[in-house]
């Protein structure tokens, strides 16, 4: 790959910080190698691994590149689903297809990562017929989804790390069907509410920026639908992104609000020096910049120290109070 390509197939922006990628990636990659060899210990070869505390400390210190794609597949219980159904993918490509749903797909191929030369219509494997495939299986597995946009990304990037067509399809299922509460169903619901969980959170935890959104009445819904919709793809560097991902296939949705109120914590004073609705709206697209999200591995530590106690019975009833909000407003 040339320089301006990164490993996954992103072409580096025009404004790039080579000198501070190359400082920090030096530095990670003594992290990387380290890692890698009690990754090596822990699996012995093997292709499975129990759930344990000692297995949860591993994947929040990062998975290997090379073993990613497994330990999502088992943690995620997507191995376990591919194993039960064979077959069943190749006979979702087989079987009926709905025109809508085709047409809505192919819509989106060209927009998935034009800066991704790996999904480029030139390149050889051109990943957008995977990505097409993967798509329309899971449309045709999961009706009362079907395809929403947002999905392309996650299921791209999916392919990109397993480079697996049958356990990107999985892996989507984990996601869509288990891990995040209905995100993509046609009223969003789940999205929706977990907007609003946050906007609660961030009155406990960092009410001063509360205060600040509701003085201006800027609503989250503006400021971080993508972050949940596309799960950081776009938002925060590639490396950034496959770390939180290690974690939401583990630990659950739960991860995505901790690097939401990380990221709101840590840069605090310089949103609270917005004065205007365009300015807050600015401010949170500066916040996913630069190099606090871009030193993945400490970034990774911080979000789970930065927010604090963050425990799933809180998530889950607060998400019942939001739920009725947004269903009453609806």
């Amino acid at each position: 790959m040339p320089r301006w390509v990164d490993p996954y197939g992103f072409e580096r922006p025009d404004d790039f910080d080579y000198a501070s990628y190359e400082a920090f990636f030096s530095r990670y990659l003594v992290v990387l190698t380290r890692r890698a060899i009690k990754w090596s210990k822990l699996l012995k070869g093997k292709n499975s691994i129990q759930k344990s505390l000692k297995v949860k400390r591993y994947i929040r210190k990062g998975i290997p590149n090379e073993h990613r794609a497994l330990i999502w597949m088992i943690v995620s219980g997507a191995q376990t689903n591919m194993e039960q159904n064979p077959g069943y993918y190749q006979r979702l490509l087989e079987g009926e297809k709905n025109d809508k749903l085709v047409e809505a797909i192919k819509t989106d191929m060209n927009r998935t990562f034009p800066d991704n030369v790996k999904f480029r219509k030139t390149a050889d494997p051109c990943l957008q017929h995977t990505l097409y495939n993967v798509l329309v299986a899971y449309g045709h597995h999961n009706k009362a989804v079907g395809y929403c946009q947002g999905m392309n990304f996650i299921a791209g990037y999916l392919i990109l790390i397993t480079k697996n067509e049958e356990e990107s399809f999985w892996l989507l299922d984990a996601l869509i069907g288990r891990i995040l509460p209905d995100y993509y169903s046609p009223a969003m619901l789940g999205l929706k509410t977990d907007q609003e969980v946050l906007g609660e959170l961030v009155k406990m935890k960092v009410p001063a920026v509360a205060e600040l959104m509701e003085r201006h009445g800027v609503m989250w819904t503006l400021v971080v639908s993508r972050w949940f919709i596309c799960l950081f793809i776009d938002i925060l560097p590639v490396e950034t992104v496959l770390r939180i991902w290690d974690c939401l296939f583990y630990e659950g949705s739960k991860i995505i609000f901790r690097v939401a109120l990380t990221l709101i914590k840590q840069h605090q004073a310089f949103i609270l020096e917005a004065t205007n609705f365009p300015d807050i709206c600015d401010k949170f697209k500066q916040i996913t910049k630069g190099t606090f999200v871009t030193e993945c591995h400490t970034f990774m530590q911080k979000i789970f120290t930065e927010p604090g106690s963050l425990s799933m019975a809180t998530i889950d009833k607060l998400r019942e109070t939001c739920r009725e909000k947004v269903l009453s407003q609806g």
